[in-house]
């Protein structure tokens, strides 16, 4: 079996748990595979803590849950040294639970801007600095937050410059009906016990999919296309009237590199070793719409990134 087989094995084994999600599960892996860190956006009980853990399951990771409070302090996630007298060097580093391979920042939006600015270090550079030490983190490593789109009182907005720092933002949506109904009958298996566990797949799989997608060739062209992309929402002006009016700020250079790294993926899932046009329109939507800081028009017409980014792939020609 091939590592593209052995992915759609565990992407197989995700769906059978996150039922009517397929395509957000396709777009974990995703990020999971661009070696990126994840925003996931949804309604309360459409499964988004409970897809993290049937990946952490389905996988040999270890899995750590933090659930985001006001009272919540940066110490709590990264760790802290303890005094402990009786020892000959008296201050021991105790880890924090962002010292895992998948971290589950729950409800991030309700921590104040300096708890969540405690993982911005983790994400970017895959380590931890407590008391002037710097801790690595597991090479095998993956932040997924997860936020509220509707009840935002009690709630920190995230800056721009985090929201900068996840490779995607995922919106999940509810099921259709036939799916709600396999949803009663797994919950009732589960609640039965008839629920069969997998052999976890090995962490191997990913650094090997990692190495394949690396190889994936991007054309001169096709890296054109992202970079016309990308400046099309920096010189709106040029491109169409609407987008002129809509954005105010649009993405940054990281928000390029996203984009790349994730049509390797997408290319490679289509097992093909080169990148399409085709590819970079099919997760530009996931890269982009939370980098655009759109204008004071755009919000009062309740025009919504996702629509901005339609105009924008209408305005920028591919070559």
């Amino acid at each position: 079996m091939n590592t593209l087989d052995e992915i759609k094995k565990l992407q197989q084994r995700i769906n059978e748990s996150i039922i009517g999600q397929a395509d957000v599960v396709q777009k974990i892996l995703v990020v999971f595979l661009a070696d990126g860190n994840l925003l996931l956006e949804g309604l309360p009980g459409l499964a988004k803590t409970r897809a993290i853990k049937s990946l952490s399951k389905e996988l040999k990771a270890s899995l750590s849950r933090i659930q985001f409070t006001p009272d919540l302090l940066p110490s709590d996630i990264t760790g802290t040294e303890i005094f402990q007298p009786e020892l000959e060097n008296p201050f021991v580093f105790k880890q924090g639970p962002i010292f895992a391979n998948l971290v589950l920042a729950d409800e991030i939006n309700r921590a104040p801007a300096k708890v969540q600015a405690a993982l911005l270090e983790a994400m970017e550079e895959r380590q931890v600095t407590v008391a002037g030490k710097t801790y690595q983190m597991e090479d095998l490593f993956l932040v997924m937050a997860t936020q509220n789109p509707v009840e935002q009182e009690g709630t920190y907005p995230l800056p721009e410059a985090q929201m900068d720092r996840f490779l995607m933002k995922i919106l999940m949506d509810y099921p259709d009906s036939e799916s709600e109904e396999k949803i009663l009958e797994l919950v009732s298996a589960e609640s039965r016990g008839e629920f069969v566990s997998n052999e976890p797949i090995s962490q191997d799989v990913i650094f090997k999919a990692r190495e394949e997608i690396r190889q994936i060739e991007v054309s001169k062209a096709t890296r054109k296309y992202i970079v016309d992309l990308i400046n099309a929402t920096r010189n709106a002006h040029k491109y169409s009237d609407n987008l002129k009016t809509w954005i105010d700020y649009g993405a940054s250079p990281r928000g390029t590199i996203a984009l790349e790294k994730c049509a390797r993926v997408i290319a490679w899932f289509h097992q093909r070793n080169y990148v399409e046009p085709d590819d970079v329109r099919e997760i530009i939507h996931e890269v982009l719409r939370h980098r655009l800081i759109l204008s004071y028009e755009a919000n009062a017409q309740r025009i919504s990134a996702d629509q901005v980014i339609d105009e924008l792939l209408k305005s920028v020609a591919v070559l």
